[in-house]
């Protein structure tokens, strides 16, 4: 797997720690051993900190394929013919259990490093685990979105409740005793919006719901993110891409090391060793993946509405059209640009939408304020030093939800996912 879209992978959104009714937990007690959020956000957890998961060899799992047909006003490309049925995995106990629904943060497959952790971490505490790409995802846009141009909610939640009711019917023999549901960073957000949709349709009645690190104002969880790749780094300048950068690092590091292994454990060690990463640089790191991820969303909304904005209309596509051009070309619109050309237009054009400030409130978790206050069956749990959240965020957090909100004072946008006190925090709150 390419470096680049490892750490998209480990980025991709996180996490947790202590009772869920402990409120917010002091630094001291809590013992997460990193206090920078850029490096928790990449590193996440130490080895010897995370808990004890079963192997892949002792689960039951596998993954599937389901065709759906949302109505749409549009044709899928002949270049995405092997993204036309929506993939999943599902790994399932021997008898009756909980079944838990997992849906994947920014840009991120089902089978991505985090969905695979929560995955080991549910199944090992005896539920069904079902992993759902995020719906801004290209497969997911490809195969179950409407309206292939993700960020309204509201919509997000309808096609994401679509695809579990497709799941759980191509699998009738499955006991299940009750269902539950969480995601990660806007994984989180979606899932709080499919909660709300089922108070209404009633297929699920989820017993309980986990909104693990989920932007709150979704505009400044993205406008934070997207300054991050305007981090002005020492040694970056017109001769010196910051990738020239990051690659020279990488090759002495791995020089002195004798040998290449890039996995979770190298990027502690990488950053204990004289290449590590300054703040700037870890800043520009987690901001150019970020970028990564909303070109993928701009150039293939663009693609499938035909809207001719990165890939000219007409242009002829095909099973073996290089695409690499357009896709440079998306590289060059942030997510402000994405909401400016793609979302905006199609939300205003279906929903007689109006300003910005409109938008945001309709996409963001105050759409749902009355809804979490009144709803038991929902927890979040944050970090105090998430770089995704802005001034207020965890204010409108503890109005809204007092109690059934976790703050934890470490870990930066997830990276404590995977630290022991938030695994066993996590399994106390679906067991009740």
């Amino acid at each position: 797997m390419p470096f680049y879209r490892r750490l998209a992978a480990l980025l991709s959104g996180l996490v947790l720690a202590a009772p869920l009714w402990a409120a917010d937990i002091d630094a001291q007690s809590y013992g997460y051993p990193l206090t920078n959020p850029f490096e928790a956000t990449i590193a996440t957890t130490p080895e010897g900190l995370r808990p004890t998961l079963p192997a892949d060899e002792d689960i039951d799992q596998d993954d599937y394929q389901v065709k759906l047909r949302p109505e749409r006003e549009f044709e899928v490309p002949d270049n995405f013919w092997s993204v036309t049925k929506l993939r999943y995995r599902l790994a399932q106990q021997k008898g009756e259990a909980p079944l838990i629904f997992i849906i994947a943060g920014t840009g991120a497959h089902y089978a991505s490093s985090t969905p695979e952790y929560l995955k080991k971490l549910f199944y090992g505490a005896g539920y069904h685990v079902v992993q759902l790409s995020s719906p801004t995802s290209y497969d997911f846009m490809t195969s179950a979105s409407r309206f292939a141009t993700p960020g309204f909610s509201p919509d997000d939640a309808d096609d994401l409740y679509r695809v579990m009711q497709a799941v759980r019917a191509q699998h009738p023999r499955l006991a299940i005793s009750e269902y539950h549901l969480t995601g990660y960073s806007l994984g989180a957000l979606q899932a709080a919006f499919v909660s709300k949709l089922d108070e209404t349709r009633r297929s699920f009645n989820f017993k309980r719901v986990l909104l693990l690190n989920p932007p709150v104002n979704l505009y400044t969880s993205i406008s934070n993110l997207n300054k991050l790749v305007q981090t002005q780094v020492e040694g970056v300048n017109n001769s010196t891409t910051f990738y020239e950068l990051m690659l020279a690092k990488l090759t002495r590091y791995f020089q002195k090391k004798g040998y290449i292994d890039v996995n979770d454990a190298f990027l502690a060690d990488f950053q204990q060793s004289r290449e590590h990463l300054t703040d700037e640089q870890m800043a520009m790191l987690i901001g150019a993946i970020f970028r990564f991820s909303s070109a993928d969303i701009a150039f293939t909304s663009d693609l499938i509405n035909r809207r001719g904005l990165i890939t000219p209309v007409g242009y002829p596509i095909g099973e073996g059209t290089n695409l690499t051009p357009f896709f440079k070309r998306a590289l060059q619109c942030d997510f402000d640009c994405y909401i400016t050309e793609q979302l905006i237009p199609m939300w205003r054009a279906r929903y007689d939408g109006t300003s910005l400030n409109q938008l945001i409130n309709q996409v963001s978790l105050y759409a749902l304020e009355d809804y979490l206050k009144s709803s038991d069956k929902i927890a979040v749990m944050h970090n105090a030093d998430d770089i995704i959240l802005g001034a207020g965020d965890l204010g409108f957090l503890r109005r809204t939800l007092g109690d059934r909100l976790t703050v934890y004072p470490l870990g930066g946008h997830c990276g404590n996912l995977n630290y022991r006190v938030n695994s066993d925090a996590m399994l106390e709150f679906f067991r009740g």
